[in-house]
């Protein structure tokens, strides 16, 4: 890992210098009231799952894609309440959306495997169709638009990447994967792209007109991959996986480092990191919202150690056939410490205590050794949880309001207030999308 990620970041350093369904949202809260997310609004009137929701910078706004097969602008009226000032229905529905503020221009990834292009009117009142890219064979998952390459990438269940010229409308190359490619985030600089899988891996790729180039492979997760942000200042991607984890990698570091974040119980679907704050907010499937203070030490999880036999005790593992018949005994079941990683069994890792300095946040079992040598000011918390209360299939912030808008399978998109939770001094966030 650390060869790999040391090649990855010697590569990147080179280069990086009026319809049925139509509701209102009701307005729950005006201004923050604690420590926690505040909700504001709530918007309900789609008839399927709500794959995408999009804030619109300096606007009460938010875009919204559905399975309903509707592309809808919501603006928040006078009264405080959101209504659809566009509502537009497509053949297929729809799946993933990339929306760039500046131009106006929306891509709408569908369930079909094509891409539409539309341009929004200045004031979000009117939707005007611009191209219809063929992209893929199966449904899009994820895509990034790039103003200054005018290219739209995209990664689908076709289990490839693409990327297309948004000038011509032509395919420009694709790139094939084992599983589906799940997610995506690219680096407008130097045109490299992550894209996680559901094998996952995580595959860096270096586009190019026509050709491409596979740089490598990242492994760390033992489920599919549910979410990526890259973050092109601090060069650090982060990514969610099903197996509940997040993983940062310090690609910029060149060092290999690798920093394992446990703090969800259910798949995590949606990640952003606030470069000025230094936070990274997680959600997952059961609405789990988690904010990580990462402008603290913490420490890298060690590698498992492989065993035949108990590191501490060294009584044979059950598979220690020889070791058995010799000393007569059974077998014993194999764990291993979280703080050390050895490979110990039942008796020599008794307890179990949280050590959020190496990314656990809830109890994990440790040998009884490491379990003396942590203290209780190294089982301080250093994260916040809180409950989104819906299933969060997506999540988008908008850092210079404190705003985060979550959205799901419920049908329903929340928009909350942030400020009490991830501080005030975040006017100048990033976003790739």
């Amino acid at each position: 890992m650390v060869i790999l990620l040391n090649f990855l970041s010697r590569h990147l350093i080179v280069e990086l210098g009026e319809k049925d369904n139509i509701a209102m949202a009701a307005e729950i809260h005006s201004r923050p009231q604690s420590s926690r997310p505040v909700l504001l609004n709530k918007i309900e009137g789609h008839s399927d799952a709500v794959n995408a929701a999009v804030l619109i910078p300096k606007e009460d706004g938010v875009i919204t894609v559905s399975e309903d097969r509707t592309i809808r602008v919501w603006l928040k009226r006078d009264s405080g309440q959101y209504w659809p000032s566009i509502y537009h229905t497509v053949s297929s529905p729809c799946s993933c959306m990339s929306y760039h503020h500046d131009s106006r221009r929306i891509f709408i990834g569908q369930d079909n495997g094509a891409i539409v292009e539309f341009l929004l009117s200045e004031d979000f009142n009117k939707m005007n169709h611009v191209k219809t890219y063929p992209a893929h064979q199966n449904r899009v998952s994820d895509m990034v638009f790039s103003l200054e390459s005018e290219w739209v990438v995209s990664t689908g269940h076709d289990k490839s990447v693409s990327w297309m010229c948004t000038q011509s409308g032509s395919m420009l190359g694709r790139h094939y994967f084992g599983s589906w490619a799940s997610c995506l985030q690219y680096d407008n600089d130097t045109q490299h792209a992550f894209v996680g899988d559901y094998s996952g891996q995580i595959t860096l790729l270096k586009l190019e007109r026509q050709t491409y180039s596979t740089i490598t492979t990242l492994k760390g997760h033992e489920g599919s991959i549910g979410a990526l942000w890259w973050d092109p200042v601090q060069r650090l991607l982060f990514s969610g996986a099903s197996d509940h984890s997040v993983i940062m990698w310090d690609i910029g570091g060149r060092k290999g480092r690798t920093l394992l974040l446990q703090g969800h119980h259910e798949r995590v679907q949606a990640v952003r990191y606030l470069q000025l704050t230094r936070q990274l907010v997680s959600c997952s499937a059961d609405g789990g919202v988690t904010v990580w203070n990462m402008d603290t030490p913490r420490e890298e999880a060690p590698q498992w150690l492989d065993s035949d036999s108990c590191q501490k005790c060294e009584q044979p593992f059950f598979w220690n056939v020889k070791q058995m018949w010799d000393s007569k005994t059974i077998g014993l079941r194999q764990h291993h410490c979280r703080k050390c990683g050895k490979a110990v069994c039942g008796k020599c890792s008794s307890k179990s205590t949280t050590y959020p300095v190496m990314g656990f946040e809830f109890q994990v079992r440790v040998c009884d050794t490491c379990y003396d040598t942590v203290k209780d000011e190294d089982r301080t918390a250093l994260a916040t949880f809180h409950e989104g209360k819906h299933n969060i299939a997506f999540m988008d912030m908008d850092p210079s309001r404190g705003l985060m808008v979550t959205c799901g399978s419920d049908r329903v998109v929340k928009i909350w207030d942030m400020t009490q939770v991830v501080g005030c001094s975040i006017a100048t966030g990033f976003s790739p999308r």
